[in-house]
Formats: C-alpha cells, structure tokens, sequence
C-alpha cells in the first residue's frame, strides 16, 4: 500500500481524512477502537462534537485503543492525533 501521508499535508488533513487513512491501513481493527474511529470519520476538526462527546475526547480513546495499529502510517497518523490533542 503506498505510504498516503509521507508529506507535510498531513497537517491540513480533517480528522474524517485520517480516519479514512487509517481504515484504509489497518486491516483489522481492535473492537475497542471501532465506534472512535466511525465517530472521527464525522469530525472535521478536533474541536468538533460527536453527538453528546468533544472530538478531543473521540479522538482520546481511540488513541488509546489503537495501540496495536503498526506501521509508517500509523505512526503519522497518531503522532497527527497526538498533536491536534496538545494543541486543543
């Protein structure tokens, strides 16, 4: 698969592309990061909401249930996630 975030427009991407990036990517997602990562491919930016829930928090858990997606991609992409968190 090509590596679809090897350039610095990672940065401009919404928090839908990168949960589109990452269903592309990761083949078979751990159960628990599922319902994160269909409610982020409805956020366009971290300050959004998902029903009732802050995209910060969305995006929260499913970092911390995507700890068994590996590779380049993840690694852009959750560093992404972990920036847009910090900076929230």
């Amino acid at each position: 698969m090509p590596n679809f975030v090897a350039n610095p427009a990672i940065k401009a991407f919404s928090i839908a592309a990168l949960a589109r990036l990452c269903s592309r990517d990761w083949e078979h997602p751990f159960f628990g990061a599922v319902p994160y990562l269909h409610a982020m491919q409805s956020l366009g930016d971290i300050g959004d909401r998902y029903g009732d829930d802050s995209g910060k928090s969305v995006v929260a858990y499913f970092l911390s249930n995507a700890t068994t997606w590996r590779g380049e991609t993840a690694r852009q992409v959750k560093a992404e996630l972990n920036r847009r968190l910090k900076g929230a």
